[in-house]
């Protein structure tokens, strides 16, 4: 599968995506921001980083790029889409998924090796994944707080599209230990911690992430 990853003033972490694409087995695609063309890719990821430097908020202008017209259009039609870690904010700050990210609940930046638990395995993109598994990726961020008003919450926990969960210790105080949450299709996938960066066991804390990588490919051929 085509699956294109998109580059923003700000990306850090695209090339470690097009990368992982790679790995799982994928052809990466590099998208440009302020292109719509969207290159007939059969999926999208939005990378990490802080696209536009996080000024007004994190992914607040890259809401308005070119690209994300096309993005929302396509997701809308069922296209799969990642948004990892300021691909999150950016989903969020696109209407594709609710919520919000907000500044850590302890004022500073996190970087470690987080255990999470996947409990929606009936995505594209986790469909590789037993239902329950306990992982461990990396996790990097200073505004990665998820929050939403209760009735939010609990449609989300009450139609199964919690992704992902911290276990042990809430890193930045998300709302019920979230880490990563779909819409409710499925095809839009957001998630706080970078699978990207634990794809190979010569660096990060293993493999965990590939399955969000392969997932493509075993939905596709299922």
């Amino acid at each position: 599968m085509k699956v294109g990853v998109v580059t923003f003033p700000g990306s850090l972490d695209d090339v470690d995506a097009r990368r992982a694409v790679t790995i799982g087995g994928n052809e990466a695609v590099a998208l440009w921001h302020g292109d719509d063309d969207l290159k007939g890719v059969d999926a999208i990821v939005l990378p990490g980083g802080f696209s536009y430097g996080d000024y007004l908020r994190c992914g607040a202008i890259s809401r308005f790029a070119p690209v994300m017209t096309s993005v929302i259009e396509a997701a809308g039609k069922g296209l799969p889409v990642l948004g990892i870690c300021n691909g999150f904010q950016i989903l969020c700050e696109s209407h594709l998924l609710p919520g919000a990210l907000i500044r850590n609940d302890h004022r500073k930046f996190v970087c470690r090796d987080q255990r999470l638990r996947i409990e929606r395995v009936d995505t594209p993109w986790t469909s590789a994944y037993a239902e329950g598994a306990e992982v461990t990726i990396v996790l990097k961020n200073g505004e990665g707080g998820f929050v939403a008003d209760e009735p939010t919450l609990d449609m989300l926990e009450g139609e199964g599209r919690v992704v992902a969960r911290y276990l042990d210790d809430n890193p930045n105080g998300s709302l019920r230990d979230i880490a990563g949450i779909s819409n409710e299709r499925g095809n839009v996938v957001g998630l706080m911690p970078h699978p990207e960066h634990a794809v190979e066991d010569l660096t990060g804390p293993g493999t965990d992430g590939l399955g969000f990588f392969t997932s493509l490919v075993e939905k596709a051929f299922a």
